[in-house]
C-alpha cells in the first residue's frame, strides 16, 4: 500500500522540459540571433554554466559567461512564474491524494525559487511537506539520495513510497533503491519509452489516467 509520494516537476508535475529545448534558441533570438539547427540537443545534457560558455564560444557572444546566465536565467524565471502549466489532470490528482491523506513531496533537479512561484501561482504549493533540490542536497538523480530524503520526511519506507518520474536514469535510480517507480510519458524522454515501462511499476501518459 502506497503511504507517501515523492514527486519529480519538470516533465512530471510540469509541463516544462520544452523550454530546456528551446532556451538556447530564445536567449540568442532575445540577442537578435539565430540559433543553429540541433541547439537543444547539443545544450540539454549541460549544466547552466556550461551551456553560457558553449554559447559564448560557439556564436562569439561579447558578453561574459555570467552575463549569459543571468540572461538565461531571466527567460526561465520569466516561463516559470507567467508561463508554464501542470500536465493533464495534475491538479485533480493532486487534490485527490491531499483528501486521502496521502503525504507528498517534491524532488527536483531545477532551482528552488522558481519551482515555488510556478506552485504558488498554480495554487500547489500548499500539497507538499518539502521541496527538495538536487542542488541544495549536492547531489543527483545517479544517487538515490534525494528520493531517501523524502521518504524520511514522509515517514515512509521505500516499498511504500511512489516515485513519480519522466527520466529513465531517475526511475532506474529510484527501483534500485526499493521505491514503488511510476513512469510519467513526456516528449523529452519518448525515446525511452519501451525501457521505461519495463522499467517502472507503472506507467501513465497522464495524470488523467486510473493505475
Amino acid at each position: 500500500m502506497i503511504k507517501g509520494i515523492v514527486f519529480d516537476a519538470d516533465g512530471t508535475l510540469l509541463d516544462s522540459m520544452f523550454i530546456w529545448d528551446e532556451l538556447g534558441e530564445r536567449y540568442l533570438s532575445s540577442l537578435g540571433i539565430k540559433a543553429k539547427n540541433g541547439l537543444g540537443e547539443i545544450l540539454f545534457s549541460m549544466t547552466l554554466k556550461e551551456s553560457s560558455i558553449y554559447l559564448k564560444n560557439e556564436y562569439s557572444l561579447s558578453k561574459t559567461p555570467f552575463e549569459i546566465e543571468e540572461g538565461i536565467l531571466e527567460i526561465v524565471e520569466d516561463f516559470y512564474l507567467n508561463e508554464v502549466e501542470f500536465k493533464d489532470g495534475v491538479a485533480q490528482f493532486l487534490e485527490k491524494l491531499s483528501k486521502k491523506n496521502i503525504p507528498m513531496v517534491i524532488a527536483t533537479s531545477s532551482d528552488r525559487k522558481l519551482l515555488l512561484g510556478a506552485l504558488k501561482r498554480l495554487g500547489a504549493e500548499k500539497y507538499f511537506k518539502a521541496i527538495l533540490t538536487c542542488s541544495e542536497l549536492n547531489t543527483s538523480k545517479k544517487e538515490p539520495f534525494i528520493y531517501l530524503e523524502g521518504a524520511r520526511i514522509l515517514g515512509t519506507g521505500t516499498n511504500e513510497t511512489a516515485v513519480f518520474e519522466d527520466v529513465l536514469f531517475a526511475l532506474e535510480t529510484a527501483k534500485k533503491a526499493g521505491f514503488v517507480c511510476v513512469g510519467v510519458e513526456d516528449m523529452s524522454s519518448i525515446k525511452d519509452r519501451e525501457k521505461i515501462i519495463a522499467t517502472a511499476d507503472y506507467y501513465i501518459k497522464d495524470f488523467t489516467e486510473e493505475f
